[in-house]
């Protein structure tokens, strides 16, 4: 097979979460094992962190992936999904993983997904892995994909575990309630391995201080070590003030992620590096400031409230989520501009009325789809949407809908794409 039709062949012949939803996701760890079983066992062959979350957990990554490159660890990063290429998920060093890498690794494993029946999630993992181990990477990056616990990730030992944020997401598979959510993500919480939790909640705090206490696992809250004190944008860059807890000290950091939500993400990042830093890694703070000046740069990262157009201004947002979308809904409200465009899809398995009901009803609508098979129809967006006086037009696909934005905004106004990671990787960037 070719390149072409080695894609063809993951996104057809295996169960895809992204594509179908639920039906795809596999409640257990057995698929992965017996994958890297038939590997020689990759993940016992690498250094990694691991990074679970409702929200959050990708810019964690990307920051960390971006501050050990920095420091000059080579450093593999597996991320999900992805927006325009399959290789965005494995990265060494910010390069996507090889075509001929996919195809070889593919045809290498056939036999074994046609006996086997592994789900696209099961295998882009026992691939990374894979690559990390040929690569011989310093430490890797390693992002859940749902949940925690029964994630195919989560046969792992890292040198760290971090745990961004507990939200209501994919309650069908983790949980109705918040702490069953916790409960879910604390799973990959190891024995004797630290843990920093971004941010406490009160539904979540027994959760995390019993799990890390039965797996004599080292506890930091990032939240209560540190402190946002100030933040301000400057040119599309987000400058943000930190205090630590019990000094006089405050510090600066430039980002050039400027959602005002990478605030707290930024909290547990620095946490997370003086863990390591205790460990033996060599991260200086200057190593952190440069990083993460440039995070997009090293590691590819986009979708995380990026520019992609001025006059009007558009921005992408995966807002997806009933927390996304509230935190992105605030920083729209700290933006300057004359009238709100927002081009929204979602698929079918989200809260979908809780996630409208908090959007502004002065808005300009523009209901679409992403092209997969769990998109929620763009006319059944439409009419939820009204019947929370939200009112707007309904298009095929998001190019179409962004062109109607642009048509009819005036250069002060401000469009806005989300409601889905997959809509905005349909966005053709190269808008005029």
């Amino acid at each position: 097979m070719n390149y072409q039709q080695t894609l063809d062949y993951l996104f057809t012949r295996l169960p895809m979460f992204s594509r179908i939803g639920a039906a795809a996701y596999k409640a257990d760890l057995s698929n992965t094992i017996r994958l890297c079983e038939s590997l020689d066992n990759p993940q016992h062959k690498f250094k990694s962190i691991h990074i679970a979350g409702t929200n959050g957990k990708g810019s964690v990554s990307h920051m960390l992936a971006a501050i050990f490159q920095t420091a000059g660890y080579k450093t593999g990063l597996y991320t999900s999904p992805h927006l325009k290429d399959f290789r965005e998920r494995i990265k060494v060093n910010g390069e996507m993983i090889a075509e001929q890498a996919v195809i070889d690794f593919t045809a290498h494993i056939q036999p074994l997904i046609e006996e086997i029946e592994p789900s696209f999630f099961e295998i882009t993992v026992a691939m990374a892995f894979d690559h990390f181990v040929k690569e011989q990477v310093d430490i890797a990056i390693i992002e859940t994909g749902l949940g925690g616990r029964l994630d195919s990730t989560n046969i792992i030992t890292p040198e760290l575990s971090v745990i961004t944020n507990i939200g209501w997401d994919h309650m069908n598979l983790l949980g109705d309630t918040l702490e069953k959510i916790a409960a879910e993500k604390a799973g990959i919480i190891k024995e004797n391995i630290p843990v920093v939790i971004s941010e406490l909640i009160p539904e979540t705090k027994k959760i995390f201080e019993e799990t890390a206490r039965t797996k004599n696992a080292p506890l930091s809250i990032a939240s209560h070590n540190r402190q946002v004190t100030d933040w301000e944008w400057e040119n599309h860059q987000l400058v943000i003030t930190v205090a630590k807890e019990h000094s006089a000290d405050h510090k600066e950091y430039q980002l050039d992620l400027p959602g005002i939500y990478q605030a707290k993400n930024l909290l547990a990042v620095l946490e997370a590096c003086q863990l390591l830093h205790t460990k033996g890694w060599q991260i200086t703070d200057d190593i952190i400031h440069t990083a993460l000046r440039k995070v997009k740069k090293l590691t590819g990262l986009h979708g995380r409230w990026e520019l992609i157009h001025t006059h009007p201004t558009v921005i992408m947002d995966v807002a997806h989520n009933v927390d996304g979308i509230r935190q992105l809904v605030q920083q729209t409200e700290l933006t300057e501009h004359h009238q709100l465009h927002i081009v929204m899809g979602m698929v079918k398995d989200k809260e979908v009325e809780k996630v409208l009901a908090l959007l502004p009803k002065e808005a300009n609508y523009y209901f679409t789809r992403a092209n997969i098979p769990r998109s929620l129809p763009e006319n059944e967006l439409a009419a939820k949407a009204a019947t929370l006086q939200l009112k707007g037009e309904i298009f095929p696909d998001v190019n179409k809908a962004l062109h109607k934005a642009l048509e009819e905004a005036t250069p002060e106004d401000l469009i806005i794409i989300c409601g889905s990671v997959f809509l905005v990787g349909e966005v053709n960037t190269a808008i005029r």
